[in-house]
């Protein structure tokens, strides 16, 4: 049977979206495919729901959008104005009743009968969900409110939905002011912090909600969190004694002397300022705006009909939310819920059963999950970089690992400000000026001696921001290491070969890629290494691989890959398949492995049958690993592109210690996913 969790909101606000995400996260890593579902929503002609949109596209939800709803406002007010309540509430259930269908778990976003009243939303939702069959957990919104005001609402709320025969799963109290206390009740209560990147506007929301004209800033200049507002109205040496990071200037279109102040201070990175609002719909003379935008700030610069006294009172009304296009708060919102909640007691009481395979959504997940659990510290070389410094914010937001950055303290904080992240967890390393340098430079000279480096060449090769990474792994300061944002991959795992080297037994280090299809995960190797491995590396990469695999949670079953099955085939390639998995048969008995197999026959149990049958791997391999470097990188990029497959790596392993290369296409969550595998392995 379905198990559904309805987000019940005790007064209007509360940050139900938070929830909803910190509930829905914790199901995904249970269950093959969750649903989302709102009782009401806005007519189609009014937009598009935020939450069910960010749930719809975070959690990959197939289902139509407009089959996530049970009624609109519009339709809800028709039927409660007719007397025909309970009309509505068969309309409701029933469209959700349809949803619940297709799905292991429901996620419910509860709301009121009206868009601008949820006065009656208690009693409304409480019906829907004993209506659903769902547990409920309520949510209370702390927002500068007093610790007391807080604990009785709460205890309200709790006893008010029990008395309308809800099952209270749990109370959350969100956004509450640091050290707020939750009543004694008896179902699990939690609060969690106001996190202003979450809670905070953006510029681009506040542009929405003013319904404003950019003059100057682009997108990333948009995606700024306004964390206060100033009024510009006084002589600029005033002025900047109010501007902080993150304040909105509010000021008449003609004072251009504010507006250029606002672009210097900002350009100069104290403060960062978010942006400015020209009010009063005077434009700026074009002589200001073309020194503004000369600066080189980014600063966005929005124009507003309205006076400064109307626009700032219309800014005090917009508030943010997490949704599909800004991910940073999505991120944010996750991790606020993931360190105030108990995670396991809540799965514990939702009862939820683990799915019997892994899916990659899941498997997403998983990663996050186990390395939080044995928190590494890692290394990251290329920490002035704009998608470093992203995934680091994100990284410690939830608490996947401690991290340091290495490169200019200042250039990477005034960048980080720059960007609008929180970076303060992140340790900042420059090795220039380490007072490590000398150590690693005699200990590198050491390593290398043999090749004939001096103490001083040891020096300069130390100060590279690779090498000087690879010095703290190798020295237990890290325990790995991720980089190749901006770097090549040799120049990220030469160092690692020269100073970390291979375990012992192993020949040759090597690489996979995770590659997650829609519905199960696959290990490819070596897709970016090794040319031509002979048949005792192709071993090696064999065994390197299947325990990686085995380290993620997937079952090694390895198909040692050939144009030919069996001894259908002859040729030097094929003897070389046939040679290495005699030596992974010999090393490891225990381990289920064919060939040579093609493709096909590894992967079909329909071809199996015919061309292997009886094997315990053809039809069913998950490690699939190729002859050669060309067949290999040709193979998973074919499947990452044709079958929309999500190819996670290249994972380095054979390694004493975790080195691991990004590509220099690396997205932000390839970044965030390379870092958890390598803490995982770090912990291994």
């Amino acid at each position: 049977m379905t198990r559904s969790v309805y987000v019940a909101g005790l007064g209007p606000g509360g940050g139900k979206s938070t929830i909803a995400l910190g509930l829905a996260e914790l199901l995904s890593r249970q269950v093959e495919g969750i649903g989302v579902f709102r009782p009401l929503a806005p007519e189609p002609r009014a937009g598009r729901d935020a939450i069910l949109d960010l749930l719809r596209e975070r959690y990959r939800i197939d289902d139509p959008y407009e089959d996530l709803y049970g009624a609109t406002y519009a339709e809800a007010g028709e039927l409660i104005s007719t007397g025909r309540r309970e009309e509505l509430i068969a309309l409701i259930v029933g469209r959700f009743r349809e949803v619940e269908r297709r799905h292991k778990a429901m996620v419910i976003v509860g709301n009121g009968l009206r868009a601008d009243d949820e006065t009656d939303e208690l009693a409304f939702n409480a019906r829907l969900a004993n209506e659903f069959d769902s547990v409920v957990v309520a949510v209370v919104d702390g927002l500068e409110q007093s610790q007391e005001a807080i604990s009785a609402a709460a205890s309200g709320g709790y006893h008010g939905l029990s008395d309308l025969g809800a099952s209270v799963l749990a109370v959350i109290a969100n956004r509450v002011p640091p050290g707020t206390a939750m009543p004694g009740l008896p179902v699990p209560a939690y609060a969690i912090p106001e996190v202003p990147t979450v809670s905070a506007p953006t510029v681009a929301e506040v542009a929405a909600g003013l319904g404003a004209t950019r003059l100057a800033g682009d997108d990333a200049a948009l995606d700024r969190d306004v964390l206060d507002f100033v009024v510009g109205a006084a002589h600029v040496p005033l002025l900047l004694e109010y501007l902080t990071d993150g304040c909105l200037l509010i000021t008449p279109g003609d004072r251009d002397d504010l507006l250029v102040a606002a672009a210097a201070a900002r350009a100069a990175g104290s403060p960062a300022i978010a942006g400015v609002v020209l009010t009063l719909g005077v434009r700026p003379d074009p002589r200001t705006m073309r020194l503004v935008e000369s600066l080189g700030a980014g600063l966005a610069v929005l124009l507003v009909p309205t006076d400064s006294y109307h626009t700032i009172e219309a800014v005090g009304r917009i508030e943010g939310r997490p949704t599909a296009a800004n991910p940073r708060k999505v991120e944010a919102a996750i991790g606020a819920f993931e360190s105030s909640v108990d995670n396991e007691e809540l799965m514990r009481r939702l009862d939820v059963a683990r799915a019997p395979r892994v899916t990659p959504l899941m498997f997403e997940y998983e990663l996050i999950d186990r390395a939080r659990l044995e928190r590494r510290h890692l290394v990251l070389p290329e920490g002035g970089e704009e998608r470093i410094l992203r995934a680091t914010e994100t990284l410690l937001r939830r608490a996947v690992a401690d991290l340091t950055l290495l490169g200019d303290p200042d250039e990477i904080s005034r960048k980080a400000k720059d960007l609008g992240l929180d970076i303060d967890g992140a340790s900042i390393v420059d090795p220039a000026a380490s007072p490590w340098l000398e150590e690693f430079a005699e200990e590198y000279a050491q390593i290398r001696r043999h090749k004939g480096v001096t103490i001083d060449l040891a020096r300069d090769v130390v100060r590279d921001v690779s090498y000087f990474g690879t010095m703290m792994v190798h020295t237990g300061r890290a325990h790995g290491m991720v980089s190749g944002a901006t770097h090549t991959t040799a120049a990220t795992i030469r160092p690692a070969f020269e100073i970390i080297k291979t375990v012992p037994g192993v020949s040759v280090a090597s690489s996979v890629f995770l590659m997650l299809l829609t519905d199960r995960v696959l290990v490819y190797g070596d897709c970016a290494v090794n040319p031509d491995p002979d048949a005792a590396q192709l071993a090696d990469i064999a065994l390197s691989s299947a325990d990686t695999a085995a380290r993620f949670g997937i079952e090694p079953r390895v198909a040692m890959l050939s144009y030919s099955t069996g001894s259908s085939g002859t040729g030097a390639d094929v003897e070389k398949v046939a040679a290495a998995t005699a030596l992974v048969r010999e090393r490891r008995p225990d381990l289920p492995v064919e060939g040579p197999i093609q493709y096909d026959a590894a992967v079909d149990p329909s071809v199996a049958r015919t061309k292997l049958p009886g094997s315990t791997v053809a039809g069913h391999a998950t490690v699939f690993i190729f002859p050669d470097l060309n067949t290999g990188n040709n193979t998973y990029k074919a499947v990452q592109r044709s079958a929309g497959a999500v190819a996670v790596g290249p994972v380095m392993q054979g390694l004493r210690r975790p080195v691991n290369d990004l590509s220099r296409g690396a997205t932000v969550k390839d970044i965030v996913n390379t870092v958890a595998i390598t803490a995982i392995q770090a912990a291994s």
